[in-house]
């Protein structure tokens, strides 16, 4: 793999990320708790679906194989796309949503601060617009989860249960693959010991704040950057997908 074809395969990485995690947000339209929540959802819902569409536009162009966005998004197996187990957990309840949010955008936040330091100028244009967007996002999400766990009882209990759940999936993240290393020496691309660093101690601070618990848990999922997913991927994307499976090239 050369240096172009790994900021394409990278650049869809990233785009699956915030297409998957968009199709899970749109999903609480008409399912929040409150209409300002459905709201926020809906937006930032948009937000990661524009960010798929740069991302993927730019994994096209340097692939060069005659795809499109629409291709990339809506004509790929599940086992063809690379996103992080984390992102395509179901919304379960109220809490499940937010501490997904929060453990993800958390750790994207930083992703996209070292890629304004890269040195290829497709990504760091995009990180740089994508960055305004999650930053607001982990904003809203922080405020949530402070209110959740240093809430009422049962808030507390089962936002904990939340954090409970979900937390092996953030191994991942960090779990730098061939990847993520060519990308780092070719481009100057993030180095993830050092964000992983910098999210623990972020994440400490905000769960202690929470007056939440890390959960003690030494196993950490993984296998979306290689195609290998949740039994939740292969639902998401028959519904993401079902116009362009049923009708095969359909355009407007």
């Amino acid at each position: 793999m050369n240096a172009e074809q790994a900021v394409a395969a990278y650049a869809m990485r990233l785009g699956d990320n915030a297409l998957v995690l968009g199709q899970r947000l749109i999903e609480l339209v008409a399912a929040g708790p409150e209409l300002e929540e459905e709201l926020a959802n809906a937006n930032f819902a948009l937000d990661y679906i524009g960010q798929a569409r740069m991302y993927y536009g730019l994994a096209a162009r340097l692939e060069d194989e005659g795809r499109d966005e629409d291709a990339l998004a809506f004509r790929r197996p599940e086992n063809e796309f690379r996103n992080l187990l984390l992102v395509e957990q179901p919304n379960g309840d109220f809490g499940d949503t937010i501490v997904r949010q929060v453990l993800f955008e958390s750790f994207y936040q930083l992703q996209l601060d070292a890629l304004m330091r890269c040195e290829d100028p497709g990504l760091v244009e995009i990180a740089a617009r994508a960055a305004k967007e999650v930053r607001y996002h982990l904003r809203h999400g922080r405020q949530w989860l402070l209110r959740l766990g240093d809430g009422t009882e049962e808030s507390h209990a089962r936002v904990q249960a939340s954090l409970n759940a979900l937390w092996r999936f953030t191994g991942e993240m960090f779990a730098a693959d061939e990847l993520d290393r060519i990308v780092k020496e070719s481009h100057g691309g993030p180095d993830l010991g050092a964000l992983q660093d910098q999210w623990q101690a972020d994440i400490e601070a905000l769960i202690h704040e929470a007056t939440l618990t890390i959960p003690d848990e030494d196993w950490m999922a993984s296998g979306g950057k290689q195609g290998r997913h949740t039994e939740h991927m292969g639902f998401l994307l028959a519904e993401m997908q079902y116009l362009q499976r049923a009708y095969p090239g359909v355009s407007w």
